[in-house]
């Protein structure tokens, strides 16, 4: 019997069906979410140049959305990192909080008057970036150990370790490491800790170069070293993993540090880079959007930058779209959730064909259905 969904004897896993599963699914979110804006009375063609103009077509725009992707194509990667590990990690929240907390107090003992008194960028980069992947894989990997030696669910421990750490910020910035007569908050980091911005006459900074160098990483590890290829087998197969000889244990919680240092880093990036001060909510839910990157993404460390400069994109171009099209921001992240749900969707195609005989076919006459 005929069906409207056959299922292909082998997934379509060629780059090309990919894109274009991806795209098509993007189509259709932005075809569904321009009925959002003929209810306002917008032109849906002016909304959506308004959307990818500014962030994409202008200098000081594109600045804002390498800004807004550096973090989240960190936190992409450390999904990548634990999920293909088989560690359902989702505590990038913390992890991001951590590394922010740890590079901004580093970088305040190297202010002037600070304990350790004014250090060139070039010693000072290198140590911030291994301090705040230190703690962070250290927040991570308590998980890991906990679930590799007592069996807990990582899932549950880890959100519940994003509240402990951001209430650990909580108290820093209004307490030991609160600026006189200020909000909750530091004072000012010294500019010689500050990522060097790298377009001038924009706020981009030398974090996209981190995140650039990240994934190129993180691809060169699951591809290439042995190390990578265990984690993938311990993620894909745990007994398959310790019958040949590979310790799970350790490759879970290797997976979470790695996983939670690239959290950290996100978290170095943001406050030496955009904020300059840590303060209260500093975090703003990048460790959460930065897991839909890495799914926009297909878990794919060459595809993280791409897609996370189009999220960022997405982001600003939604201020833009507000004051030009008078449309409310918040349908960017209707738009935005919309293709996450289709591009999962539409992933099935990459296993079931649609049966065009089927749809052309026409049902039986009155006549068939009685001599049947």
């Amino acid at each position: 019997m005929a069906k409207l969904f056959e299922r292909r004897l082998t997934p379509a896993d060629s780059p090309l069906a990919i894109f274009a599963t991806t795209i098509t699914a993007f189509l259709v979110a932005m075809l569904v979410t321009a009925f959002l804006f003929l209810y306002y009375g917008a032109n849906p063609f002016l909304a959506y140049f308004a959307l990818c103009h500014e962030p994409f077509a202008t200098l000081r725009g594109f600045g804002y959305s390498l800004v807004r992707a550096s973090p989240l194509a960190l936190i992409a990667l450390g999904t990548i990192m634990s999920w293909r590990s088989g560690f359902s990690y989702l505590g990038f929240e913390g992890c991001f909080v951590i590394g922010a907390t740890g590079a901004g107090w580093l970088a305040l003992l190297t202010a002037p008057g600070g304990r350790i008194g004014p250090v060139p960028l070039s010693l000072f980069m290198p140590l911030a970036m291994l301090f705040a992947f230190t703690v962070g894989g250290i927040w991570a990997g308590l998980v890991g150990v906990v679930r590799a030696r007592l069996g807990g669910n990582e899932v549950l421990i880890s959100l519940m370790s994003n509240y402990v750490a951001i209430l650990i910020l909580q108290y820093l910035v209004s307490g030991p490491m609160r600026a006189p007569g200020s909000l909750p908050e530091t004072p000012l980091l010294p500019r010689t800790s500050w990522l060097p911005f790298i377009l001038p006459g924009t706020r981009a900074h030398a974090g996209i170069l981190i995140a650039l160098a990240a994934a190129g990483l993180v691809w060169m590890m699951l591809q290439k070293m042995p190390l990578g290829y265990e984690l993938i087998v311990t993620g894909f197969n745990p007994s398959a993993a310790r019958y040949a000889g590979i310790n799970v244990r350790s490759r879970l919680v290797l997976a979470a540090f790695f996983a939670g240092g690239l959290g950290g880093l996100a978290g170095m990036v943001e406050v030496l880079g955009s904020q300059h001060r840590l303060m209260d909510g500093i975090s703003g839910g990048v460790g959460f959007v930065g897991i839909v990157v890495a799914l926009l993404a297909r878990l794919n460390p060459l595809a993280v930058i791409p897609t996370a400069i189009l999220y960022g994109g997405m982001s600003v171009g939604a201020d833009a779209m507000q004051r030009r099209a008078s449309i409310p921001s918040s349908i960017t992240f209707i738009l935005q959730s919309l293709a996450v749900l289709l591009v999962l969707a539409f992933d099935a195609l990459r296993y079931y064909r649609i049966n065009l005989p089927y749809l052309r076919r026409t049902p039986p006459s009155v006549n068939e259905q009685v001599y049947k």
